[in-house]
């Protein structure tokens, strides 16, 4: 897997670039992991509820084709979007879901965070607090959009909107939890475990610290 560091890029070229990559990819195209941060901004799912967007101010909104409701991107989150072609790992859209969470929950894990994924809303918690959100889209039997791993950003955003449709969600980050990794750290850590996961054919099997029934 190819990884790439893109520093701050803005979203909607981003979002062209990777359904460009997945429309153009073959059979062959090597997977490519993009970590980046975002200027700040809204998103939304495609079957979102744009009332869950309380109060955007001057963040910009944008409508996207990615699974979820709505989140926040913005300086200080790394954003992980996994070009994978699904095919070839024999992983489910599901599968994918709970490789990444598997990866942040490792990541985290080794650190002393106990973390844990639920089963009625995809993404990563810490004591119900929401430290990473997951968003997808499957095209061609290729995934784009991804993950976003909250590591040291303002909070103030999150209170503009109902996190992933769910009123009152509280956040968190891992600077709050203790760990100093600036953003590029974190996303050398969260591309080495992904692929420790990838190559050892165990993508959707439960991380070590175990997830709830």
């Amino acid at each position: 897997m190819i990884v790439r560091w893109l520093g701050r890029a803005d979203y909607a070229a981003t979002w062209q670039a990777m359904r460009r990559f997945t429309d153009e990819r073959g059979a062959d195209t090597p997977d490519e992991l993009w970590l980046l941060e975002h200027p700040p901004v809204f998103t939304l799912g495609m079957a979102a509820d744009p009332g869950h967007v309380l109060d955007a101010g001057d963040i910009p909104v944008v409508q996207t084709d990615r699974g979820g409701q709505v989140t926040y991107h913005g300086p200080g989150q790394l954003v992980a979007y996994p070009l994978l072609d699904l095919r070839r790992h024999a992983l489910t859209v599901r599968g994918l879901v709970t490789l990444l969470e598997n990866t942040v929950i490792d990541l985290v894990g080794a650190e002393g965070v106990v973390a844990a994924a639920r089963r009625d809303a995809p993404g990563v918690y810490v004591q119900g607090r929401k430290l990473a959100a997951l968003g997808l889209r499957v095209r061609r039997g290729a995934s784009y959009h991804g993950l976003a791993l909250n590591v040291d950003l303002d909070f103030a955003p999150f209170g503009r909107i109902n996190p992933c449709g769910m009123a009152g969600l509280a956040v968190t980050s891992l600077r709050e939890l203790g760990l100093g990794w600036s953003v590029e750290e974190t996303g050398q850590r969260l591309a080495a475990r992904l692929q420790q996961r990838l190559l050892a054919g165990d993508a959707a099997q439960p991380a070590a610290t175990g997830q709830p029934a």
